[in-house]
């Protein structure tokens, strides 16, 4: 079998179809709808991917045309997908966004029994961190089915077994299990990762009401290398054994669908820190920092969930205080 291409960075989780309507309202009187893609973990390979990082993103999908979306928007991204699975028994997901005038959107997930959510640990296979440097992983995919858990834990030591990194974004969704076994999956994989990237209300959901700088000493306590906090309009904050930074926010005008601005968040920073050239943590962690919270604040300027995620060119320009030329 041949060799896989290297990648910076590997990721795996379930990627869904997201239907959207055209226009504000009630889901149930919405006549016209756009379809897309959308996953966390696929929305940070692209994200990754634009920002000039080689990304494999595996995963299981139907054997159907929506997985055949999925697999060729991916493709067409730049993202290796020579390893994900395709199931003939299960479908791929889908899930829809409602847009009211107001508030964040509401989410609707059709995705129980899905072809991800049949995902074990005996589909973990040491190949899928073959010429790679890092594997990011977030706490979705242990709520999508009786062993994605398992799963999650088996791929996380098998990628440290192989030398690489791990980061873990445990991207709560309440909707998908009961508060008590999310607590107790999410905060037993803390250990086994080496960057940790919980947004505030994350951190009190594991860990209780504390003070900022008191989670980052827990999580560091638990086992992580890394901990950064997501403050949204607060900015970001990071942590080390050797350095605590904190990142001022990149204001924006107004805010039309939030929806992904976390995994934007992650690619930013992983983009950055994983290519740093400096021994010194505090000078790293403020340019990953800085980048992570451009990238979520530009998330939320536009629906979809990683439509609007800048190229590197453009990042380095808005970094720089630059301006673009459009005509």
């Amino acid at each position: 079998m041949a060799g896989l291409k290297p990648a910076d960075v590997v990721t795996f989780g379930e990627s869904m179809v997201l239907l959207q309507p055209m226009s504000e309202g009630p889901l149930a009187y919405a006549p016209l709808f756009t379809r897309s893609i959308a996953g966390a973990e696929s929305n940070v390979a692209i994200g990754l991917s634009r920002l000039g990082l080689s990304v494999r993103w595996i995963s299981r999908l139907g054997a159907d045309p929506f997985g055949d979306l999925i697999a060729s928007t991916l493709a067409g991204e730049g993202i290796d997908v020579t390893l994900v699975e395709r199931d003939p028994a299960y479908p791929t997901a889908v899930y829809f966004k409602e847009f009211k005038g107001y508030g964040d959107p509401n989410v609707y997930y059709y995705r129980k029994g899905s072809a991800a959510s049949r995902l074990a640990p005996e589909h973990v296979k040491p190949r899928w961190f073959e010429n790679a440097r890092h594997l990011h992983v977030t706490g979705i995919t242990p709520a999508l089915g009786p062993e994605t858990a398992d799963a999650v834990r088996t791929a996380m030591t098998e990628a440290h077994k192989q030398g690489l990194t791990v980061s873990f974004d445990p991207n709560l969704r309440r909707k998908l299990w009961s508060e008590e076994e999310a607590r107790r999956t999410l905060l037993s994989l803390v250990p086994l990762c080496d960057i940790f990237l919980p947004g505030l209300e994350e951190a009190e959901f594991l860990a209780g009401e504390m003070t900022v700088e008191q989670y980052g000493a827990h999580f560091l306590g638990l086992g992580a290398k890394a901990v950064v906090l997501k403050l949204g309009e607060q900015g970001s904050v990071g942590f080390t054994p050797l350095a605590a930074v904190r990142a001022q926010p990149h204001k924006v005008s107004r805010v039309v669908d939030t929806v992904g601005a976390g995994d934007a968040f992650a690619a930013g920073f992983l983009s950055s820190w994983l290519n740093n050239e400096s021994d010194d943590d505090e000078r790293n962690l403020l340019a990953a920092l800085e980048r992570a919270n451009l990238l979520g604040a530009l998330a939320t300027q536009y629906r979809g969930d990683w439509e609007g995620l800048p190229k590197l060119a453009e990042v380095q320009r808005l970094q720089s205080g630059g301006r673009e030329t459009t005509r």
